[in-house]
């Protein structure tokens, strides 16, 4: 008996020692520990599936306390009561939003305190009591299912317009698919349109001719002054323009001019006076001039008609420095088209504004010499 006694109190002590371990350890977490703690009661409004007592209460992501009880309002079935003690520094308010959070893998909840400004009147006595958020108690799976629920009622009831719109989209396929080829072409007449295809396409630059050779002229006095053009809008493009004559006119989509068809005639015009050796000038230039010849372009373009022809005509019109009018005249020339095809066209075109660059040429010498 002497020999065993001390192993007896040995694991005696030893067995006291981890039960008062433990036993500081459970009131440190659970109780009161070294600090001074406050103690508030939460109301929730919705179940707190999961929430222990013991579990941890934090404030603004720090753990500040933790629950002490949690208890079942009799009067209301749908409200569960928690009590928790925080650090009595916790800064609490009337106005602090309390909910739930679950956290790790395994969704352990815990309560959550966040923010707050109203100050917290507590009854003397009884500790201050905060309502939680009526959603708090929801976590993702519930949040989920509800979802879900919603969505399976959103469907129900608007089942009929689904099934119709959804036989709508199959009909509209069924009408894409029957009329693909078609399809293929507008699209195909978009890019064109829209010039997407222009840098696939080759493109062919022509230029005007001015005339060269003229019949003797009296040389005028002073400088002619050539303004500017005026023409409709649809010649203010690069395009060789074909006049409609039949549902199979020719189209040059690879051909264009070297300028705009007003600043192109008006170029080759002032040409055409000095190959004649007439002082010419453009009124951009702002040289002072003694008359200025105005321009009124009204055809530049192949007529597709049973005999396909090139128009030119434009009006012509000289006035004096001192605002008097000198003249008028229109000049209009005709030439048939070797071919009806880009090249033909340009050579048909620059045969026609010859004739007419020369007799206007002709004209104003004679009306200001």
């Amino acid at each position: 008996m002497e020999i065993r006694a001390p192993y007896v109190l040995i694991g005696g002590f030893v067995l006291a020692v981890i039960a008062a371990g433990f036993g500081f350890v459970y009131w440190l977490h659970n109780g009161a520990g070294l600090a001074q703690r406050t103690t508030y009661r939460l109301h929730f409004e919705n179940t707190v599936s999961g929430l222990l007592t013991g579990a941890a209460v934090l404030f603004n992501g720090i753990r500040v306390g933790e629950v002490t009880t949690l208890e079942l309002d009799v009067g209301n079935p749908n409200r569960v009561t928690a009590t928790i003690a925080v650090a009595a520094n916790t800064p609490v308010r009337a106005d602090t939003k309390v909910s739930l959070d679950f956290q790790g893998l395994t969704g352990v909840p815990v309560v959550t305190l966040q923010g707050g400004s109203k100050p917290l009147n507590a009854t003397t006595g009884q500790p201050a009591t905060l309502t939680a958020d009526p959603l708090a108690g929801q976590s993702m799976t519930t949040a989920a299912r509800d979802a879900l629920r919603r969505l399976d009622l959103i469907l129900a009831d608007n089942a009929e317009p689904l099934r119709t719109t959804i036989a709508n989209l199959n009909t509209f396929s069924a009408a894409l698919a029957r009329n693909s080829d078609k399809l293929d072409s507008i699209v195909s007449g978009l890019d064109r349109l829209t010039g997407g295809s222009a840098a696939n396409a080759p493109r062919v630059v022509y230029d005007l001719a001015a005339p060269k050779t003229f019949p003797p002229l009296d040389k005028p006095r002073g400088p002619l002054n050539v303004a500017d053009p005026a023409s409709l809008l649809m010649f203010e493009t690069r395009k060789i323009l074909v006049r409609p004559g039949g549902n199979e006119d020719p189209t040059f989509t690879g051909a264009e001019w070297s300028d705009s068809t007003p600043k192109l005639v008006q170029q080759k015009i002032i040409q055409a006076f000095e190959n004649a050796g007439l002082a010419v000038a453009r009124s951009s230039e702002n040289v002072t001039a003694d008359n200025q010849l105005f321009l009124d372009l009204r055809k530049f373009q192949l007529s597709a008609s049973a005999v396909p022809s090139a128009e030119v005509e434009f009006g012509a019109k000289i006035v004096s420095t001192n605002g008097r009018l000198l003249g008028t005249r229109i000049f209009e020339c005709n030439s048939a088209p070797k071919s009806v095809n880009a090249a033909g066209t340009v050579d048909a075109l620059n045969e026609a504004f010859g004739k007419c660059a020369t007799q206007l040429v002709q004209w104003t010498a004679n009306l200001i010499r």
